[in-house]
């Protein structure tokens, strides 16, 4: 059995699930903020058998997808002044980060 944890921003979510739920992969879903643009994304938890692995990964592959996202910058208080741009960044956004692991146990109660 594999775990997959996928890290996908908020605005793919929904389609994610729907697609999951489609195909009959269950998934608990997670609310959870970014470390860089301290945005709201939402991580998926899914339990799969090993021969299943590459149709999850499609199906993440197919529905998040990266764009460009114009950010505004923080302002750095009390921090190096120099390094502050202070107009707004175009930045890479979406997309997933995917985590795949064994599992050696799996019970359901």
């Amino acid at each position: 059995m594999k775990l997959i944890v996928a890290v996908v921003q908020d605005k793919d979510s929904n389609r994610l699930s729907n697609a999951l739920v489609e195909r009959d992969f269950q998934a608990t879903k997670l609310a959870s903020t970014g470390g860089f643009l301290k945005a709201g994304s939402t991580t998926f938890l899914i339990g799969i058998k090993d021969e299943e692995t590459d149709a999850v990964l499609d199906i993440i592959k197919n529905h998040c997808k990266s764009r460009e996202q114009l950010v505004a910058p923080v302002s750095p208080m009390g921090g190096n002044a120099d390094s502050y741009v202070p107009y707004p960044v175009e930045v890479q956004v979406g997309g997933a980060t995917v985590f795949i692991m064994d599992v050696e146990r799996f019970e359901k109660f």
